[in-house]
């Protein structure tokens, strides 16, 4: 159990809705399970990390807290970011996003780094540090870009695929570049507009140059995919990325104090 590295998850939020039987009048906070179980089959024990504000919060805890205890933060998806945390304006109602849960993952990653601990993102996890450092994104690719591929599709949702091109003499290329496959799955509308400085492009869609994957170029362990690898199965005919897990919890054994 000692050598069993203990990672922070970042939480989904649910607010408030009548049309919800079970705690109507209260915000929950959740893990989607295919998320934990990846962290587990790397050996990793993962840990929800609540938020720590909001009208019901008691205590001291502190998100400093969590990265001293923890020895890492993953990341993962769910709703869009809100605009305004890069910004803009909503170009549509429906991608406002979730400023709240903005402010909460960029406190983690602000703390985590801080204290030296790997941060690993997924999907909108990639799009939070993107942002969390200053980067930008698309907030819907088909309409501000409408030349590039489909990158998310309701109905094949885990099923939708396509190639990524891993960038020469990458972190990301060392990891993956053994594979025979490089098909992987899209699920997502928006994406990185501007990259963030300090931040290298470690994979990108060779369709349209979408970036898919992404690693801070400095000190700081902070890197990033667009895609799911928690949704990956071998039956798909994916990549083999299970090097991306053992990668980052080998970086947050490396990171205890």
């Amino acid at each position: 159990m000692s050598d069993r590295p203990k990672i922070g998850v970042s939480a989904c939020f649910l607010y408030p809705d009548a049309n919800r039987p079970a705690f109507a009048k209260k915000t929950l906070q959740y893990l989607e399970q295919s998320v934990p179980h990846w962290v587990m089959a790397g050996g990793g024990m993962p840990v929800m990390v609540p938020a720590l504000v909001g009208d019901t919060a008691r205590g001291d805890v502190t998100a400093q807290h969590y990265a001293q205890w923890l020895d890492g933060l993953l990341l993962h998806g769910g709703v869009d970011m809100s605009p305004t945390s890069y910004g803009e304006e909503p170009l549509d109602p429906s991608w406002a996003g979730d400023r709240t849960r903005d402010l909460y993952e960029i406190e983690l990653v602000r703390a985590f780094v801080a204290a030296g601990k790997p941060v690993f993102g997924i999907c909108r996890g990639l799009q939070l540090i993107n942002v969390s450092y200053g980067g930008t994104l698309y907030q819907d690719i088909s309409t501000q870009k409408p030349e590039a591929l489909v990158h998310r599709d309701g109905e094949a949702y885990d099923r939708l695929f396509h190639d990524i091109q891993l960038m020469p003499g990458t972190r990301l290329e060392t990891l993956l570049s053994q594979n025979s496959s490089r098909k992987i799955n899209s699920i997502h509308h928006q994406g990185i507009k501007d990259l963030a400085p300090g931040f290298v492009a470690e994979a990108l869609c060779p369709d349209d140059g979408t970036i898919e994957a992404i690693r801070h170029s400095g000190d700081a362990w902070v890197a990033a995919v667009q895609w799911h690898p928690e949704f990956h199965k071998p039956e798909y005919g994916v990549m083999d990325d299970s090097a991306l897990l053992h990668d980052f919890l080998h970086a947050a054994r490396a990171a205890r104090v």
